[in-house]
């Protein structure tokens, strides 16, 4: 005799043991549990298709990308040449106002703002505003906001300045180190950890220094593991980063390399088959980026992806939880959504540091455990990256987690899972 559908426990293993249950009546309970996991997601699939991807963006990216050229009177070749995408970094108010539209109020607070800190926005990424929309991720990331001149916060709250025991480098961990090559972006993002660096002058590290930052790890045989970052790292010539992943390649104790980028959000223009080239020769190789929207999601970015994938290159994303751009927990799963379809993993979400300046982005740490609650279990895994708030003073990277393990007996332990179902669970069965 059959179990009525409506009658079926929650504990589908358990209803199994108690009584006998037909083939009919398994399937009615997992159609009725599809509808239950369909309903969970719901409110993101009635949200989905607001949330645009730079892909949805395209024509008024073209559109802006045309009214730029015009501006410099360039041509589309000069747009596909980084070297020209350097060059002609937007840096005064009044090209904004000129290609934007935007009102002599904003232009005069952008100047005040540029005479204590510095901006620069790559052509290609300032192609992908939105001037009519004053919630724009896109002008949030890149162009000056009077609320800059908060004077809260910490120039240097992870204490870099104290964690660098050589020219260049900043070390944090038993078994891996940071080399910091240079003070150069494609563009200053508003939000930047490290706008204490940037100076006036673009500035590649001296040539010694980085021959002693790599005495230093010949000399330390723990170190397995090197970051090659900025500034961008990217942003050094084709030849220097050869030589530097050269170098590390000599060193037997150092196993894998990686370059923090953001040129292939805010420049995938560097992504030439020049430079895979170089990267192709180096494995194993790792590069983290840092998309924070669907909208940097563009078919620039994903040929600039394509082709690093294709060089052997492993790509991972560490995003910045940053107010008024992502701290949605629908925007950041469509964003790990779309860094999986273009071969990107998500990596980290960074909790934003309280640098001088920047505090305007920080959103509580409440916002941040709600996106991962929203993220375990509602998608795949790989989408899923892990939560990170940086330890003041230079202690470190500290994942935070829901509380799924709520209490713990013998070898019995009590669990939440991701629907919040309270559940005890015996290793042994």
């Amino acid at each position: 005799m059959s179990i009525p559908v409506a009658e079926m426990p929650v504990n589908y293993c358990a209803a199994a043991t108690r009584k006998t249950i037909t083939g009919e009546d398994k399937r009615e309970i997992a159609l009725r549990r599809a509808e239950e996991l369909r309903a969970r997601i719901s409110d993101y699939l009635g949200e989905k298709q607001s949330i645009k991807t730079g892909f949805d963006f395209r024509e008024a990216a073209l559109s802006n990308r045309e009214r730029i050229l015009k501006f410099f009177d360039a041509s589309g070749d000069d747009w596909r040449d980084w070297h020209w995408q350097i060059s002609r970094r937007i840096h005064d108010a009044d090209v904004l106002a000129g290609l934007f539209g935007f009102s002599r109020e904003r232009c005069d607070r952008i100047r005040e703002v540029g005479t204590r800190y510095r901006w620069s926005i790559s052509p290609y990424y300032a192609s992908l505003m939105d001037p009519g929309d004053e919630n724009d991720p896109i002008a949030a990331q890149s162009v000056p906001s009077v609320k800059e001149l908060d004077e809260g916060g910490h120039n240097d709250p992870m204490a870099e300045e104290f964690t660098s025991p050589a020219p260049c480098i900043t070390r944090r961990y038993p078994d891996r180190l940071i080399i910091n090559v240079t003070n150069q972006c494609a563009m200053y993002c508003r939000h930047c950890q490290r706008r204490r660096n940037i100076g006036e002058v673009d500035r590649h590290q001296d040539h010694l220094n980085l021959v002693a930052a790599l005495d230093y790890i010949r000399r330390n045989g723990e170190i397995r593991d090197v970051l090659i970052t900025g500034g961008d790292a990217l942003l050094l010539s084709d030849r220097k980063i050869d030589w530097l992943l050269g170098e590390l390649d000599k060193i037997d104790h150092v196993e894998i390399k990686r370059i923090g980028t953001r040129t292939v959000v805010t420049l995938p223009q560097r992504i030439t088959p020049e430079l895979c080239a170089v990267l192709k020769k180096h494995p194993p190789l790792y590069i983290n980026t840092q998309f924070n929207h669907p909208r940097e999601i563009t078919p620039e970015s994903k040929r600039a992806c394509d082709m690093l994938v294709e060089a052997g290159v492993v790509l991972g994303n560490q995003a910045v939880l940053l107010k008024g751009v992502n701290n949605n927990p629908h925007v950041m799963k469509k964003l790990n959504q779309e860094l999986l379809k273009i071969r990107v993993r998500p990596y980290y979400i960074f909790h934003a540091k309280p640098v001088r300046g920047t505090r305007h982005f920080i959103t509580s740490v409440d916002e941040g455990m709600e996106i991962m609650e929203k993220l375990r279990g509602y998608t795949s895994g790989l989408a899923v990256p892990t939560y990170i708030i940086n330890a003041p003073s230079g202690y470190g990277k500290t994942p935070v987690l829901p509380p799924y393990v709520l209490g713990k007996d013998g070898d019995t332990v009590v669990l939440r899972t991701w629907e919040k179902r309270v559940i005890e669970y015996a290793p042994s069965g």
